[in-house]
């Protein structure tokens, strides 16, 4: 089921275009913790990441996000990188779009009603 993968979906690691791109024009730079390869253009500036599994953006490291986005020229694998202690943090993935979205209380989905807005605010009536 592998190839059918790559060739029909996008969120479940590369697809047959990027494994082609990689081979003809990838060279590997390095690997995360968490199985993901990075690669860079053999002659260009373009950089890329192939997920370990499902495609989600907040599975890169500080390091190689930085790395991916230009910020720092060196890859973390060719130098001693430590995360700061703000950057040490488990990601957590985007819900947005799933059943486990954040819900406020009032929302549509969620029922109830929502507090009471303050100040001095009065809404436009056309009766005034």
């Amino acid at each position: 089921m592998g190839i059918l993968t790559e060739i029909f979906t996008w969120w479940n690691g590369q697809t047959i275009g990027t494994r082609f791109f990689t081979y003809k024009y990838g060279v590997k730079v390095g690997e995360d913790h968490l199985g993901n390869q990075y690669y860079k253009q053999k002659s260009g500036p373009k950089r890329w990441v192939t997920y370990n599994g499902y495609v989600e953006a907040t599975r890169v490291p500080p390091g190689w996000h930085a790395w991916l986005h230009h910020t720092v020229d060196t890859p973390p694998s060719e130098e001693e990188y430590e995360a700061k202690p703000w950057e040490d943090v488990t990601p957590e993935a985007n819900m947005t779009g799933t059943t486990r979205a954040y819900r406020p209380q009032g929302s549509l989905l969620t029922g109830g009603s929502r507090a009471k807005v303050s100040g001095d605010y009065d809404a436009w009536s056309p009766e005034k």
